[in-house]
């Protein structure tokens, strides 16, 4: 794949869109696939208060992707160092800017580098680094449709024990699920798995503690731990969604 991108003269892609739809897993994907190493770099870890320490950590990164080239560099958040010169960014930023365009417009030393970059907020960035030759190709990662969400609650339960009450196709279609992101559909799993653990425990534990009463010794009545109930039920998902809204109120 980085064969097919050099030829085409493509070095940056910015993906944009809400938060938690997976733009960091795209971008792994991507390195997964075309066999090249990643490098992630959270753009606010760059920003040093420290006069020039930014603009040199920016350059160590580019030389370490030059070095185990071909290598995909994510900078996740990009907005926080790129926003507009003069604007909420400050000195710090408006050098680390400069320095980033300095490397991208580097095209004779990034040999086999290509960056992805994502952010929530491109209305924020400098429209110089969103130039043919920058981050000129733009890709939005919206919210999941319904189709996506039972795609990504299928993968999220892979490894999961579901009762055989539980049509995942019906939840993702449900309103209640309109507007979840890729976060909340994982925070949603985490909630209906950790209520079906607490019910089999409190189960367990009701039967131990009154076969113990009734004069069962103690190492009977811990059987029922290994009896308890080891199944996801659809009123463990139901609970989860009583539980999380969506961690943005509407599309964007």
């Amino acid at each position: 794949m980085h064969i097919l991108l050099n030829s085409i003269s493509i070095k940056g892609f910015l993906l944009y869109g809400p938060p938690g739809c997976g733009k960091t897993l795209i971008a792994q994907a991507v390195a997964n696939e075309a066999g090249v190493n990643f490098i992630h770099i959270k753009g606010p870890e760059l920003l040093n208060k420290y006069d020039g320490e930014s603009e040199l950590a920016l350059r160590t990164i580019f030389s370490r992707a030059r070095t185990c080239s071909p290598c995909i560099l994510f900078f996740d958040e990009i907005d926080a160092i790129t926003t507009k010169r003069g604007k909420e960014g400050g000195l710090v930023v408006d050098r680390l800017l400069t320095q980033l365009l300095t490397e991208l417009d580097g095209n004779d030393q990034r040999e086999g580098v290509y960056v992805i970059a994502a952010t929530n907020r491109p209305k924020v960035m400098d429209k110089a680094i969103l130039r043919p030759g920058r981050l000129g190709t733009h890709m939005y990662v919206p919210l999941p449709n319904q189709e996506q969400r039972e795609m990504i609650l299928k993968a999220l339960s892979r490894n999961k024990p579901l009762d055989v009450d539980v049509d995942l196709g019906a939840i993702a279609r449900s309103e209640a699920c309109a507007n979840l992101n890729g976060s909340d559909l994982k925070r949603m799993m985490d909630i209906a798995t950790t209520a079906a653990v607490i019910e089999g425990l409190t189960e367990a534990f009701t039967k131990s503690k009154a076969a113990i009463h009734e004069g069962a010794s103690s190492s009977s009545s811990e059987s029922y731990l290994d009896e308890m109930p080891s199944t996801i039920k659809a009123a463990h998902f139901a609970l989860a969604l009583e539980e999380i809204s969506p961690s943005i109120s509407d599309k964007v």
